[in-house]
């Protein structure tokens, strides 16, 4: 299908979806779009807590790709639900998405897929394809995180030399955080809390920091953090402040240490360059370390991107939908 050069394509909708049943009492919602015999794409949300939306569909070719979207655990229209103070976490880690992604591939009958996603999808993706690289074809990565503890520590509590403001109310409501990671952690915990007042402070208070790290980048439409649904923005801040809090159960510089294991995978990332939240460093690290993969920095974009950073994601996933 054509489109412009500037402008995602149509929207579209699925043509098959359902609730993958994947242990432990947890259903994770997915939905295939696009072309039945069409070269297979996943789609890994960001958050972790997001949940995926219809506007990803659209970076594809229709008639091109066969395209999977997923919600993870505990958000989205999987259940049970993040903001469900019973939903038990205890099932909820970077091993257990991992899994279910395997598994969704098997139950899809998909041989190999194309990955892509941004954020903390990008963090999943490459913990995916590292230990299962012969399932992945290509991989497209905007915003590229890999969830280490030294950028957990940027992101809440080193960019508050940048937002000193919004840092000091963002710290004053856990006042009993103590040592450098103990503010995500005691957010953690207030997000557990049997208190509804209690969980509902937390996370406006996270959503109010998050919005403020972006708060020099232009969006449209409400705030991307606290504009959310409730439900929503519940779930998210609860999934993201227990992953953070465990670094995602990931080793230090884990992924960047083990990208050999990328290699033959071609790969995109594209990065904004005044990106507040995931600092380029990370994306820079990980291209050098991973010898197929070719990164694009964008002058001017930051966190949530623009039209540079779209049309980039755009020409690379264009050119992979050909690719054998």
């Amino acid at each position: 299908m054509d489109r412009e050069p500037d402008r995602k394509y149509p929207p579209i909708e699925p043509y098959d979806r359902g609730m993958l049943d994947v242990g432990e009492g947890n259903l994770v919602y997915w939905e295939v779009c696009g072309n039945p015999a069409g070269k297979p794409a996943l789609v890994v949300h960001g958050g972790p807590g997001s949940g995926c939306g219809p506007r990803a569909r659209q970076y594809f070719d229709p008639d091109l790709y066969r395209v999977v979207l997923f919600d993870q655990r505990n958000c989205g229209r999987s259940t049970p639900h993040a903001s469900d103070p019973a939903a038990d976490m205890r099932h909820n880690t970077t091993a257990h998405l991992i899994a279910d992604m395997e598994r969704l591939r098997t139950h899809l009958g998909i041989g190999t897929w194309l990955l892509y996603g941004g954020s903390w999808g990008s963090t999943l993706i490459l913990a995916y394809a590292e230990q299962y690289p012969e399932r992945v074809s290509e991989i497209v990565i905007p915003a590229v995180t890999t969830t280490r503890r030294s950028e957990i520590d940027w992101l809440y509590r080193g960019a508050g030399q940048i937002f000193p403001e919004a840092w000091d109310l963002f710290r004053a409501g856990v006042p009993e955080a103590e040592g450098p990671g103990g503010l995500v952690a005691a957010y953690a915990r207030r997000t557990e809390s049997p208190d509804p007042d209690v969980r509902a402070r937390a996370t406006a208070d996270w959503c109010a920091w998050e919005d403020a790290v972006v708060s020099t980048e232009s969006y449209t439409g409400p705030s991307p953090y606290s504009g959310r649904p409730g439900r929503d923005r519940m779930a998210f801040v609860r999934i993201c402040a227990h992953y953070f809090a465990h670094a995602a159960w990931l080793e230090e510089g884990q992924l960047i240490r083990d990208a050999d294991r990328l290699a033959g995978i071609p790969g995109v990332l594209v990065h904004g360059r005044f990106d507040l939240g995931g600092p380029l460093t990370t994306a820079w690290e990980l291209a050098k370390a991973w010898p197929d993969a070719e990164l694009t920095v964008i002058d001017g974009a930051g966190h949530l991107g623009g039209p540079a950073t779209r049309r980039a994601v755009l020409a690379a996933l264009d050119r992979f939908a050909r690719r054998a």
